[in-house]
């Protein structure tokens, strides 16, 4: 990459298209604002430098993008141009090239960065340009060109008549330009046009005018696509959806049905891993080698050990060691953790708790704020009533204790080693290693109750 090529993306716009309370470069694809992936096409691409115009509410942009870029304010909205000038004080004066990208174009891959510049260069350009060509160009400026293929410049749809609308060829929003060719066009535009902006598109008119030479580049409109509303950010999603899925089919993981599986940015999985239909990673989740995820599991922001296996559940901000069994119909919520060889089976719900090595919580129970050691088995419909509206207590479980069904243990409360306690018992005090505890109510039989009852109401008494 030549030295002294600097990045400016433009973010400043509204979206009024994507009806949003958010900016439209914020708006999600598989797990980051479109804008990160611009950020990030352009930094492989290899260009340490970027400056991001954004507009005076687009305080939540640099939260998320952080300090890897610098920031210029558009404070007034008077288009493309008047947005490109606003960097212009942050540019050093080494910059020789400016690389002028969209914040809604996420699918831009670093490649076709590298062959504009590596174009723009070697024609010793003023402008050079990304083009692409549709079928149905509708809502895009169009290219105008000679009969030798010679760029003349560009009409913005509002502003064509009907023969440049019939022109295929469209502009992708994407430029390397001479940095001090470009600061003087700049100056030289004017908003005679609809909607009364200065387009940056213009610049390319007055190098045309003034015989400078002016290149183009083609891509795949897959490549270059941006978005203006929902039906476009699902489109774009899926384009890189596919990349995802691809990476991480060639490092070594099975994906049984890749059309129903959805794999965040970001996500790490290991080799041998099986990913069954209808599953989905998000965050910044990580699952080692060997295991097996899904059907119907959704994962976000979990670490899953070696030889794991999920079925049919949902887990959020949980570290699961190996050999880990979930499922199916299971509930990991935020602060589990699932020691090697510990199960949560099917119906069962786990809150902030550890759960200890080989330990079970095989199912239809509730554990919440509860430290389990090791080899402990909780019997079908235990809960652990945690919490009375004001605080949360902890359950501690020792090592090897059996808790029966359908047991009620109100925290804070702790189960000794090896302990055990009756089905059906409400524990609330504390059990010692290898005593049983007992809560039931005494259990009254009364004879023939029904007979009795049936006869009072009139019903026909069978012996």
């Amino acid at each position: 990459m030549p030295d002294g090529v600097m990045a400016v993306i433009l973010a400043a716009g509204e979206g009024k298209r994507m009806k949003s309370k958010l900016p439209k470069v914020m708006h999600r694809l598989c797990g980051r604002p479109m804008l990160e992936y611009v950020v990030k096409a352009a930094r492989e691409a290899g260009i340490e430098d970027t400056i991001v115009v954004i507009n005076p509410e687009g305080e939540m942009i640099k939260e998320a993008l952080g300090e890897g870029v610098q920031y210029v304010y558009q404070r007034q909205r008077l288009g493309t141009g008047h947005a490109v000038l606003q960097a212009v004080d942050k540019i050093p004066p080494r910059v020789k090239t400016l690389l002028i990208l969209s914040g809604d174009t996420p699918t831009l891959p670093p490649r076709l960065l590298r062959e504009l510049l590596t174009v723009h260069h070697s024609r010793r350009a003023a402008a050079t340009l990304v083009i692409t060509r549709l079928e149905d160009p509708a809502g895009y400026g169009r290219v105008l060109r000679d009969g030798a293929g010679k760029v003349l410049g560009i009409v913005e749809e509002v502003d064509a008549d009907p023969a440049v609308k019939a022109v295929q060829e469209i502009n992708a929003g994407v430029y390397a330009f001479d940095r001090r060719e470009l600061f003087r066009a700049l100056k030289e535009i004017r908003p005679a046009n609809v909607q009364g902006e200065y387009y940056l598109p213009d610049v390319l008119g007055i190098f045309c005018q003034e015989g400078l030479p002016v290149a183009a580049v083609t891509a795949a409109y897959e490549e270059i696509q941006g978005v203006n509303n929902r039906i476009q950010l699902a489109a774009a999603a899926e384009v890189i959806r596919r990349g995802i899925l691809a990476e991480v089919m060639l490092g070594g993981v099975t994906i049984i049905d890749p059309a129903s599986t959805f794999i965040d940015a970001g996500v790490e999985i290991g080799q041998d891993t099986v990913l069954h239909p209808f599953t989905i990673i998000e965050g910044a989740s990580r699952i080692a080698e060997d295991c097996s995820i899904g059907p119907y599991a959704r994962l976000d922001g979990v670490t899953v050990g070696p030889g794991s296996r999920i079925e049919n559940s949902v887990l959020v901000d949980s570290k699961l060691g190996a050999g880990v069994r979930v499922g199916p119909y299971a509930y990991l919520r935020p602060g589990t953790v699932m020691c090697e060889g510990a199960k949560a089976g099917t119906f069962v719900e786990i809150k902030k708790s550890t759960i200890g090595k080989n330990s079970k919580v095989p199912h239809q129970s509730y554990v919440g704020d509860t430290i389990m050691a090791g080899d402990v088995n909780i019997g079908a419909g235990t809960i652990t009533c945690n919490y009375d509206g004001w605080d949360k207590y902890e359950t501690h479980i020792e090592e090897g204790a059996f808790i029966g069904s359908n047991t009620n243990l109100l925290a804070p409360v702790r189960i000794g080693k090896r302990a055990m306690t009756g089905a059906g018992s409400t524990i609330s005090k504390d059990v010692p290693a290898y005593g049983l505890g007992l809560g039931r109510a005494r259990q009254v039989t009364i004879p023939a109750w029904v007979k009795k009852k049936m006869g009072e109401k009139g019903c026909k008494v069978e012996d």
